[in-house]
């Protein structure tokens, strides 16, 4: 979502710190550029407007005159106003911590219908269970959907969370929801999800029923789901929605999309209330925790190295990883099952596309010519090719000769070349780690292509060069 904007504040901030005095003339071309970029991403123009106004307030004042690195400090104003613009200071209380043992801590989902909000439901549920290691129940109050408590019912069976079904089809929404609320305080649930019922548009019906749920359940948290694709029109609603019915935070879905990412720059200013959690897949875990620094240093392409860490500790399989460790150090061979545990973390991580959209844009910008949507096609064939290997073969590929890469080709669906590249590539990486580059120095290593997509990169800075020296003589 935020790649077109991330370009052009890249190449604005390029232009700052270029800049060795701060004038009235140039900040006011770059504060133009600024305001350009923000509005073409859609952000609301009272947003767009007082956030100029306070990085020109800053700019020009002492604060910058007398820097030594006056293009680096509007820099870090820049930084510290969307910060600020992406987060709300006011609000000290702790998201999602667990206060009363006794009590199950209630959290109410609302929205349009089609914004994602059942599976954003199941998303929030894994998160806590996973992250705060605690007992969720989920339930559905959606009595007007058909099937809509059996879909949260089928997300909760899938990533083995609990699930509420009311047996009365006939039942209210209220009464559903302190039927679940008795039973989570019964079996001591730490959580309980509600999910609520969604219309194209808002009406009096709606308000009513969330008023209701509110009042007698009196949850600690009410979530509003927001569709990011859906721009300025889904903030007006979230608004309206807030004047009815008092929300503490709001959930953003489809980030990964090609929205322009002015929903997530004008939520908090435009809602009042601030981003929880966005999500950035459509897989279940695919749901990232909101953090306004973090997601202020990715808008300015300065990358999200923690997030990256984190998702490559909760991915990744450190257990395997010391095996591999211990395997290497007694002196037995890394074979094609290891192998394909490395190019597994990748796709763990996401791909190697989404690994790119955390680095800073300087290293994405080197890797712009590399084809990612190639490359994860080639590690997909790669794992078929290992799958269609006897366990002989695996433990020992030197034993693959002719006839046995024509029957692995076969089976896998692949040819002779891509065995051969396969084999090549898992020889490179054996006698690197023999000779002590450790294990998965860096896990996109073991990724196919990656070394070769990389050498013809400098092939072809190394011709531009020769072509351009020869113009000279000339």
């Amino acid at each position: 979502m935020l790649e077109n904007l991330t370009k052009k504040f890249s190449s604005i901030i390029k232009g700052i710190r270029g800049e060795a005095q701060i004038t009235e003339e140039n900040s006011a071309e770059i504060f133009a550029e600024i305001r350009y970029a923000l509005l073409e991403a859609d952000v609301a123009l009272p947003v767009v407007k007082n956030f100029i106004a306070n990085i020109k307030e800053r700019s020009l004042g002492k604060e910058v005159i007398h820097s030594l690195t006056p293009g680096q400090t509007i820099v870090q104003i820049v930084n510290q106003e969307l910060i600020t613009l992406l987060s709300k200071d006011d609000d000290e209380k702790p998201f999602l911590q667990h206060q009363n043992p006794n009590e199950p801590q209630t959290i109410l989902m609302a929205g349009l219908q089609g914004v994602g909000k059942t599976t954003t439901t199941g998303k929030i549920g894994l998160w806590i269970s996973k992250k705060r290691k605690a007992k969720v129940l989920l339930t559905s109050c959606d009595t007007y959907r058909p099937a809509a408590a059996e879909q949260l019912k089928i997300l909760a069976d899938s990533v083995n969370i609990d699930f509420y079904e009311h047996k009365n089809t006939k039942s209210a929404p209220v009464q559903i929801g302190e039927n679940a609320l008795n039973y989570a305080k019964k079996y001591l649930y730490d959580y309980l999800l509600i999910d609520t019922a969604g219309r194209l548009s808002l009406d009096e019906a709606m308000m009513s029923e969330l008023q209701d749920l509110q009042t007698t359940l009196e949850p600690s948290e009410t979530l509003f789901v927001v569709d990011s694709m859906q721009g300025q029109n889904a903030l007006t609603v979230a608004a309206e929605f807030n004047k009815s019915v008092k929300l503490s935070g709001v959930v953003l879905t489809k980030v990964d999309g090609d929205s322009r990412g002015g929903t997530l720059l004008s939520v908090q200013s435009v809602t009042g209330c601030p981003v929880r959690f966005v999500g950035n897949s459509e897989k279940l875990d695919g749901l990232e925790l909101f953090d306004a620094k973090r997601f202020a240093d990715r808008i300015l392409g300065m990358g999200d190295i923690l997030s990256l860490v984190e998702k490559a500790q909760e991915s990744i399989e450190t257990e395997d990883s010391e095996k591999l460790a211990l395997k290497l150090k007694s002196g037995k061979k890394f074979n094609l099952n290891d192998y394909r545990k490395q190019l597994s973390q990748v796709n763990k991580l996401g791909g190697i596309a989404s690994i790119l959209n955390y680095l800073p844009s300087a290293i994405r910008d080197k890797a712009q010519n590399l084809d990612t949507l190639n490359l994860e096609k080639n590690v997909k064939k790669q794992d078929a090719i290992i799958s269609s290997m006897t366990k002989k073969e695996r433990l020992a590929p030197e034993i693959i000769k002719a006839h046995r890469k024509k029957r692995i080709a076969l089976g896998s669906g692949t040819t002779i070349p891509e065995v051969n590249q396969l084999l090549n590539q898992f020889s490179t990486m054996q006698s690197m780690l023999r000779q002590g580059g450790g294990i998965g120095k860096n896990i996109m290593g073991s990724a196919p292509n990656f070394k070769s997509a990389n050498t013809q990169i400098r092939k072809k800075n190394r011709k531009q060069k020769n072509r351009l020296k020869k113009k000279r003589k000339r």
